[in-house]
């Protein structure tokens, strides 16, 4: 079976043929791989933060280690899902979409996400998912219009095209279909309920909706599909959670913030977090029993006694010596775990690899391009456990959350001192320019675009400067 279509490589932008020779041997999704790989965008994951601040040890993950990994679990995935059903699923896409996938997370995390929807909620929102399509579709440059320079018309239309990818590498990252709501009002409606606290929509932004439309209507002839997400997508989805349940674990485990026997014997009131947590996103009815046998599964190898315990007999004298053995011989053996750096690899790599061999495809000969890959329900709470009590245990720590808060505020101060007055003025120059040609409700969105690209030391230096809490000089370019 054929994977793909002539329409899959069409580009929004025309480009003009090049002067230099014909390199038949460079494929259309090579080339998008190429351009994101040398794309600023890609280049600034470096500076924002996984799971805990790189500065903090060079061990630790940040977005662009973690989006390497990505692709190298989705890449095997793919190879699995080629040779399992001889199929020709393209590798470099794959390559693409994974790399791609967290391009649009903004500065400080979940945090800085929330600090940006809360400042845009009357403008379209913000979502990391939806920064990614904009970034790649939109702010990068590629194209140049000779006509409009800055990339806006003369009607003050967005006409940018971003890197110009084909469509199918665009479609390749676009994990929610649905338009995020413009307005509070919309959003009130969107979730059923009145009050604060509403948290950023997963989909895309108003602005890239004829993106999408244009999309689905090449790729598979109409645009009126409720759920549209591509087999290399679900692949890239997958190698995401595997990756982040496993090396956030791993990162987890070097910073002597957790070992496997907290994670085999968690709080009651973290066990119930976790239960409310998987239920929800897998929509069954476990208990914290079931969530309990899941954490021995994964975990309970490392209460094995060795053979020579296992051979002495039990009697009344030597019972209490018998459990205190077991006792020591788990704790040394979580502790070896969490602090040896060749035992923590290989328990990652050995849940790695089950994972990945417990991926299988559901092919749609109707529309190959929809054929979706999965796993099946035991891996996935298995997974959905992991995330969750990662999630739940350090995101929302608070040895976490008091630098997380802090960048709330930073995101937010940056937001409000660009906004008001002359703040635009603040900008960098081709942010400016673009900031007074577009229309007046399309402001905000180019503040946005500016703060959400921000590293974390970037947007503290630039805070530093608003603020003189530490300013490195007033003169270092922005």
């Amino acid at each position: 079976m054929n994977l793909y279509t002539e329409n899959d490589y069409l580009r929004f932008g025309k480009e003009n043929e090049s002067t230099l020779d014909p390199e038949p041997y460079r494929s259309h999704f090579w080339r998008d791989y190429a351009r994101l790989l040398h794309s600023p965008s890609f280049r600034r994951l470096t500076g924002k933060t996984q799971l805990f601040p790189h500065n903090e040890s060079d061990f630790f993950r940040n977005r662009l280690t973690h989006s390497l990994e990505v692709a190298q679990i989705a890449k095997s995935i793919a190879r699995k899902l080629n040779h399992e059903h001889k199929l020709n699923i393209d590798e470099d896409l794959i390559s693409f979409s994974s790399l791609a996938h967290d391009l649009g997370h903004p500065p400080f995390g979940h945090q800085g996400e929330e600090a940006l929807d809360e400042c845009m909620l009357d403008y379209g929102g913000f979502e990391g998912n939806a920064q990614t399509l904009r970034i790649i579709t939109k702010i990068e440059k590629k194209l140049i219009d000779e006509r409009f320079l800055t990339g806006i018309d003369d009607k003050s239309n967005d006409i940018r095209k971003g890197l110009n990818l084909t469509y199918r590498s665009i479609a390749s990252i676009l994990k929610y279909d649905n338009v995020i709501p413009f307005s509070i009002e919309q959003r009130h409606k969107f979730h059923k309920l009145k009050g604060e606290n509403i948290k950023p929509v997963k989909g895309y932004y108003k602005s890239e909706e004829r993106i999408i439309k244009e999309l689905k209507k090449k790729l598979l002839g109409k645009d009126n599909i409720s759920k549209f997400k591509t087999l290399e997508c679900s692949i890239m989805d997958i190698a995401d959670d595997i990756s982040y349940c496993n090396y956030d674990l791993e990162d987890s485990f070097k910073a002597n913030f957790l070992t496997p026997i907290d994670l085999l014997y968690p709080s009651p009131a973290l066990l119930e977090r976790v239960v409310k947590s998987v239920n929800e996103r897998t929509s069954l009815n476990l208990n914290a029993d079931a969530i309990s046998e899941v954490l021995i599964s994964l975990f309970g190898g490392i209460l094995n006694s060795t053979e020579e315990i296992d051979k002495i007999k039990i009697t009344k004298d030597n019972k209490d010596e018998i459990i205190y053995f077991h006792v020591g011989n788990a704790y040394r053996s979580s502790q070896n775990i969490a602090s040896n750096g060749s035992f923590r690899t290989q328990f990652t790599s050995r849940l790695v690899g089950k994972f990945i061999r417990k991926v299988s495809l559901q092919l749609n000969k109707e529309n190959p391009i929809l054929s979706n890959a999965y796993i099946d329900d035991e891996t996935k709470v298995e997974i959905e456990v992991l995330k969750t009590l990662i999630y739940e245990s350090q995101i929302l720590s608070p040895k976490l959350k008091i630098a997380e808060l802090r960048g709330k505020e930073i995101v937010k101060k940056i937001f409000d001192t660009i906004s008001n007055d002359n703040g635009y003025l603040l900008l960098p120059k081709d942010y400016q320019e673009i900031y007074l040609e577009v229309k007046e409700k399309e402001k905000p969105r180019i503040i946005c675009d500016f703060i959400a690209g921000m590293t974390n030391k970037y947007a503290i230096n630039f805070y530093g400067r608003l603020t003189s809490e530490n300013p490195e000089t007033i003169f270092k370019p922005l």
